[in-house]
């Protein structure tokens, strides 16, 4: 799953692509957009908000719009030069394809596509909660929105991207085993909230501008992390097996003798 860092990285790969370029063609593959034509808007920047992409354009008549994509879980952003052969996805999975000069940006199974005057992206993003890879990012507010309903279990509070934008399940497992925390502990248990969001903004930073994500400081395949990945494998601190929980999507790791577990954890009932 994407997290803020993939489309903090994503969204420069954009930049670094169209960014004041004039855009010679566009093609939309999704109903909402369908006959929509950019065809010789220009490329303002490319930007991220937790996990949305904004992509900055001046139309014709220099008004400022903004197309805005979500990731999800299997969305990506390629960009090629042009008469490159595209090798991101299958071409079913095309939602959009932006050509320029230099480049062709080609957006793969994009969600929540929407075309939209820029002064109004606020109703896109304005629900999120501090961006932790923002240059306006608030650990005080972000511990603020955390803390406003205690009895929310920990890990639901930090995928909760009114609370805090940019935080997926990866970074959600390794920051709750770096501090000791139960996945399931309610928000108002957890010791140290400030330390906690302090821990995921660092861990998100560090891993700005290279596509592997690691918490644990190798760069190494299957050294990457702590927990995340490695159900039935042994704590890399106490040698117990590390445990694996779904939740529809949602899927948690953890290790049940360095995160104490809470009434209510699978293990506990």
């Amino acid at each position: 799953m994407p997290e803020g860092d993939t489309v903090w990285n994503t969204a420069r790969v954009l930049h670094r692509a169209l960014a004041g370029a004039r855009i010679t063609s566009s093609d939309f593959r999704v109903p909402q957009l369908a006959t929509t034509d950019l065809t010789g808007w220009t490329v303002r920047e490319s930007a991220s908000r937790g996990k949305h992409l904004l992509l900055r354009l001046d139309a014709p008549d220099n008004a400022p719009w903004t197309l805005h994509s979500h990731l999800r879980m299997d969305g990506a952003w390629r960009a090629y030069a042009p008469g490159e052969r595209w090798t991101g996805r299958p071409a079913h999975l095309i939602r959009v394809v932006l050509r320029s000069p230099g480049a062709v940006a080609v957006g793969y199974h994009l969600h929540e596509m929407a075309l939209v005057p820029t002064a109004e992206e606020n109703q896109l993003v304005g629900h999120l909660g501090p961006d932790l890879l923002g240059a306006d990012w608030d650990p005080a507010e972000a511990v603020r929105r955390l803390a406003d309903d205690p009895e929310q279990i920990i890990g639901a509070a930090l995928l909760d991207q009114r609370n805090l934008a940019g935080v997926g399940n990866l970074y959600k497992c390794e920051v709750l085993f770096l501090r000791g925390v139960s996945p399931w502990a309610p928000v108002g248990a957890v010791p140290d909230l400030p330390g906690l969001v302090a821990l995921a903004q660092r861990l998100l930073a560090a891993n700005r501008g290279r596509w592997t994500q690691s918490s644990t400081g190798s760069l190494h395949r299957g050294q990457t992390t702590y927990v995340y990945g490695r159900r039935a494998q042994p704590c890399r601190r106490c040698g117990t097996a590390i445990r694996k929980e779904e939740l529809g999507e949602r899927v948690t790791y953890w290790c049940p003798v360095c995160q104490p577990e809470q009434p209510g954890s699978p293990t506990t009932g």
